[in-house]
């Protein structure tokens, strides 16, 4: 059955049968690990009324029996840890309703006109999506989690509970509630928040979170820290949950199939036009956090610094998109109709809050603000970010210097763009390929001694949080280019007036009365990649540099 040709109703209805089809697995599970107990029942029974004699069928129902209770015993502990095996939660910033009544309300008012359960919290991540996550795992009690309530049935006679499951959480992506005006977030939401429907029938719930339970018992035994039998223990429960997974992946995968159909029609009917608008600032709004997290965030959290307000500075980094991408035109005009971040209460702590997890995030900086971990607002960014980033690299490249010219005096030691220049011109590529291999090295080992612990065992689940890196290992000349343009832009400022500046897509930028120098990088490959210094001292020339000039380091 195609996606298209699958209604709402139709696709809620597969949905369930999927569900079904996911807890006849499990309860398959409990039928294998109660036929021994079984067949021992059956052979006490037939010996208790004389129909089996003899020593042998003693021998063997004494066998059976002791098997029996052993399939038990383990059936019951690899239940158990099933059961308590804690999944593992996106990392997001909670929103109180007290924090944010008018986005409860949009998204209240959402569920009305759809029909749907409204979901039981509102959260923020710090990435461009936004889904559903059920937080009601058992494990997860005590952790922010809501547990699933019980009521009771409409007979009073009658005194058993029916579990009603609580609707999942709400997680937005920070971004979106910043450049998305009001209008467009909630044409967004409409067919996330249309899958809380599905989410409510009890089979769904109940397959959604045997599966949940089997993921996370597949990873308790690369758990770090375990000892031996521990992880012995747990690896075997984790191969019984790898094979149940297989035998109930391909139904949950059309069960979730399902949902998404049943809440992407049942949508159809809010918002329909705004949401076609709405999705292609989803791709500018990508597109943007991307470069602003690559291009600027991560030179600071490099450097121990993060800004606190990447939400704000994504705006005008697609703002500065729209301008430059002829293919945007237009879109800056959205910025006069009222945000989405107005239904918050206190936008600056939040921004700040996903700002921190962000860093958390892709970088594996601390949960907490210290004195190596502090935040940086825009304005001070060019003076505590930029122009420390410049020196700290151009202090690096000169002690490699120092190191590699052992036959150096107290004049070729002085910390000059000349003598990098000097240096890399004229040679063949082998004093470049040592100077950045030892940069490189350098580097290496700075990071390694900065990186976060790995998380001990009783953080692991909800609270480890993953690593995302940004961009793939840089090689050693790309080092090498990094740094000779850092000793540039040091030697631009301390001896030709130029200011440290931010362009809002491409990160650290040289300012030179006021206008943005981007044509820094062909020189610079000139000189490291051929040895030719030519062009570099024509452009030091254009611009005033002086390089036999000291520049001031780290």
């Amino acid at each position: 059955m195609s996606d298209t040709g699958m209604g709402a109703e139709a696709g809620a209805q597969h949905a369930r049968s999927r569900a079904l089809a996911v807890l006849r697995v499990r309860s398959r599970a409990l039928a294998v690990a109660l036929l021994p107990a079984a067949v021992a029942v059956v052979l006490i029974v037939a010996a208790a009324q004389g129909r089996i004699e003899g020593g042998g069928w003693s021998a063997v129902r004494w066998a059976v029996t002791a098997a029996a209770l052993l399939v038990l015993l383990l059936a019951a502990v690899v239940g158990a840890v099933i059961v308590r095996a804690r999944p593992a939660l996106s990392p997001t910033v909670d929103l109180a309703e007290s924090s944010a009544p008018d986005l409860y309300r949009l998204v209240r008012d959402l569920a009305e006109r759809l029909d749907v359960p409204p979901p039981s919290a509102i959260a923020l991540t710090p990435d461009c999506d936004s889904w559903l996550e059920d937080r009601t795992h058992p494990a997860h009690a005590g952790r922010g989690a809501t547990p699933a309530r019980f009521i009771r049935g409409a007979d009073a006679g009658a005194p058993r509970a029916r579990r009603v499951p609580v609707a999942p959480v709400l997680v937005i992506g920070s971004p979106f509630m910043w450049w998305m005006r009001v209008g467009e977030l909630r044409a967004i939401l409409a067919p996330v928040v249309a899958g809380t429907g599905p989410s409510a029938h009890p089979d769904i719930a109940a397959a959604r979170r045997f599966v949940r339970g089997l993921d996370a018992a597949v990873g308790l035994g690369a758990r770090p820290g375990l000892d031996p039998v521990r992880r012995l223990a747990f690896g075997f429960v984790g191969s019984v949950a790898r094979q149940l997974l297989r035998g109930c992946r391909v139904h949950a995968a059309e069960m979730e199939r399902g949902v998404a159909v049943a809440a992407s029609e049942r949508a159809q009917t809010v918002d329909y036009g705004v949401r076609i608008v709405a999705q292609e600032q989803v791709g500018l709004a990508y597109a943007g956090w991307d470069r602003l997290l690559t291009r600027v965030a991560l030179p600071a959290w490099r450097m121990g610094r993060w800004p606190s307000r990447l939400d704000a500075g994504v705006v005008s980094a697609l703002t500065e998109l729209s301008r430059r991408d002829r293919l945007a035109e237009g879109f800056t005009s959205r910025l006069g109709e009222r945000p989405a971040c107005d239904l918050l209460e206190e936008p600056g702590a939040a921004d700040e809050a996903t700002s921190l997890l962000a860093a958390r995030l892709f970088h594996g900086g601390p949960a907490e603000p210290g004195p190596d971990w502090a935040p940086v607002d825009w304005a001070a960014y060019p003076e505590e970010v930029v122009d420390r980033k410049w020196r700290t690299e151009a202090a690096r490249l000169h002690r490699v210097l120092d190191a590699l010219d052992e036959r150096r005096d107290a004049e070729s030691a002085v910390p000059t763009l000349a003598r990098v220049i000097g240096h890399l011109a004229g040679t063949d590529g082998e004093a470049a390929d040592r100077l950045a291999a030892r940069i490189a090295a350098e580097v290496a080992g700075e990071e390694a001694a900065s990186a976060p612990p790995a998380p001990g065992p009783e953080a692991w689940g909800v609270d480890a949080v993953p690593l995302l890196p940004l961009q793939p290992p840089r090689t050693g000349r790309e080092l090498l280019a990094d740094h000779v343009t850092a000793m540039v832009c040091c030697a631009a400022v301390d001896t030709a007036g130029a200011l440290p500046g931010l362009d809002w897509l491409d990160g650290p930028s040289l300012l030179i009365d006021d206008v943005r120098r981007s044509d820094l990088t062909s020189p610079v490959l000139a000189l490291v990649e051929e040895g030719d210094p030519d062009e570099l001292r024509g452009w030091l020339s254009s611009v005033g540099v002086r390089p036999e000039k000291p520049v001031r380091l780290v």
